[in-house]
């Protein structure tokens, strides 16, 4: 059994000014969820894969239709975690502060974060559990930081794969499990 991980193509939208308020960051995220994407030619390892997850999130939309020719199957589950501001609107801080700050309060289980750690684990495991239980190749399109949890689920569940800090753009990381029935 193989599943392939695939983070969307790259958006279109940069990042914002290194220094911004928590309001600014926020009007950043709109912008960036609203964006175009930059296609790319994808590498399917020569795989026919015989189903394909995506992330509900246009821009996971728009890269599962473009490398995958067969029904798609949508999930919420699958959408990235979303940005919820830490600290006061107006307040200007560096751009990787924020970042950081946020990662660490949702690492964290702070009230802050709309949703939280243990959440997103439980979606990324019943989603999982779906497409183990169909026993065939699967591809899944999503984003970055919900492809590092699956990784490590995965590997957990005795697939190999790829080691990745921040999976690239528009490129498939294959994981593969011996059938336990042959």
């Amino acid at each position: 059994m193989k599943i392939g991980l695939i983070r969307h193509y790259k958006v279109k939208r940069g990042y914002p000014n290194s220094i911004v308020s928590s309001a600014e960051l926020m009007k950043w995220v709109e912008e960036y969820e609203a964006s175009d994407v930059e296609e790319n030619d994808v590498d399917l390892n020569g795989i026919e894969w015989k189903s394909c997850y995506s992330s509900s999130m246009q821009r996971a939309e728009i890269t599962a239709r473009s490398i995958y020719d067969r029904d798609i199957i949508f999930l919420d589950e699958l959408r990235e975690v979303p940005l919820s501001p830490l600290f006061p609107p107006k307040l200007k801080l560096p751009l990787f502060i924020h970042l950081l700050g946020i990662r660490l309060a949702w690492w964290f289980n702070h009230p802050s974060q709309a949703v939280s750690k243990r959440e997103v684990l439980k979606k990324i495991n019943k989603v999982i559990d779906r497409v183990i239980s169909e026993n065939q190749d699967v591809l899944i399109v999503g984003h970055g930081g919900v492809m590092m949890f699956m990784r490590k689920e995965l590997i957990r569940r005795g697939f190999s794969g790829p080691a990745f800090r921040r999976p690239q753009n528009g490129v498939v990381y294959l994981f593969e499990k011996e059938n336990e029935k042959g």
